[in-house]
């Protein structure tokens, strides 16, 4: 890196790096050939120039004008830059919205470095924070981040067998590569099972109580959605059950919400848990899309109706899914009890109990549900 930044020029690279995942994972084809361009492209423009980044980063990185809208809101989640700058031929009222995380600009190459790091390092602050108790501009800034979230699904054997270079002999392929050669011996060709990912279902509670979660939760929904095509559904529950899977698969996430709460009737109203997981079991369950797959759901187990009967549905539901993961946002705050009569009605038919009150649980239940 730049000579001015001494023996710390490894952090910035490890920096730099780190973002080119998060530009990767917001959508834009990142590959390790166009990661080494850049990180040799900001060695000439100075790494701890931001504005000289920007433009390393938009020539290397980016390959179709469908990727810089998406590299432009990377760039602003992890370096809260002040401004983008701007392209030859846009408008010159076009504005970014800034996240102020530093008072002042410190001079100097190292200065330079300095105010990068603190701006990285707010975004790692913001991804932890509860998200009941963020602004609306903080909101605003975490729902960029939400394009970072890796979504690896859960795998399942399926009885399809492919190609491989160990496992079992595939006697077909091995005798007609033999045919091929006119009878003489050749190599032998193997087979193993294929696997496919597993459906994920999201049960997101959208009642009072998690009015200020729903719509971070909605949010991962359509992260999900968008990172494993077809294989998610998303329901809401609160005094009844709402699909709103179709709704989260529009691509602009704010328009998809939109289109959502408009969907969802019992928007913040009450909470009839076992209801709406009976109303789920009985249309989804025996032979649709709750069999075999990784539920998932979002909910502070606050229960107006009968505590037994959401005991009963989630243990139903047990029997049918290959695994049941309760995601509750106050598992993550300290001194929380499982003491509420939801929550200790469910507890003993769930095979994980994770925290959902911040972009980082998210991310931690993420990995759970892969390894479910």
């Amino acid at each position: 890196m730049s000579a001015g930044l001494g023996d710390a020029g490894l952090m910035p690279d490890l920096m730099l790096v780190a973002f080119t995942r998060t530009v990767r994972h917001a959508g834009v084809a990142v590959t390790a050939d166009r990661t080494q361009a850049f990180l040799r492209a900001t060695s000439l423009a100075d790494a701890g120039d931001r504005r000289g980044v920007f433009w390393a980063g938009r020539g290397t990185l980016c390959s179709s004008p469908e990727d810089l809208e998406r590299y432009d809101a990377a760039f602003r989640a992890w370096f809260s830059a002040e401004s983008s700058p701007r392209l030859r031929g846009e408008p010159a009222t076009r504005t970014v919205q800034r996240a102020s995380l530093v008072d002042e600009e410190p001079a100097g190459d190292q200065g330079e470095y300095q105010a990068v790091h603190v701006r990285a390092s707010a975004t790692e602050v913001l991804r932890h924070r509860d998200i009941a108790q963020l602004s609306g501009a903080e909101r605003r800034s975490l729902a960029v981040l939400f394009a970072g979230l890796w979504v690896d699904p859960p795998r399942r054997r399926s009885p399809r067998r492919g190609p491989s270079h160990r496992g079992e002999i595939d006697p077909r392929r091995t005798l007609r590569e033999q045919l091929r050669r006119a009878g003489e011996p050749g190599p032998l060709s193997h087979r193993r099972r294929r696997t496919r990912a597993r459906r994920i279902v999201l049960l997101v509670d959208v009642s009072g109580s998690m009015e200020p979660y729903a719509d971070s939760l909605l949010r991962l929904g359509h992260r999900m959605s968008h990172a494993v095509p077809g294989r998610v559904e998303v329901f809401t529950i609160g005094t009844r059950l709402t699909r709103v899977t179709t709704a989260l698969r529009l691509r602009d996430p704010d328009e998809a919400l939109k289109v959502a709460g408009q969907t969802v009737p019992d928007w913040s109203g009450g909470t009839r848990l076992g209801e709406s997981i009976r109303a789920f079991t009985a249309r989804w369950g025996q032979r649709g899309i709750a069999r075999g797959s990784v539920v998932v759901i979002a909910s502070d187990g606050w229960e107006r109706g009968d505590p037994r009967l959401l005991g009963e549905q989630v243990a139903r539901l047990r029997r049918l899914a290959h695994a049941v993961v309760w995601m509750n946002p106050h598992r993550g705050k300290a001194g929380y009890q499982p003491v509420q009569g939801g929550i200790a009605a469910v507890l003993p038919h769930v095979d994980h109990f994770v925290a959902g009150h911040s972009l980082a649980s998210f991310a931690e239940a993420l990995k759970v549900v892969a390894h479910a």
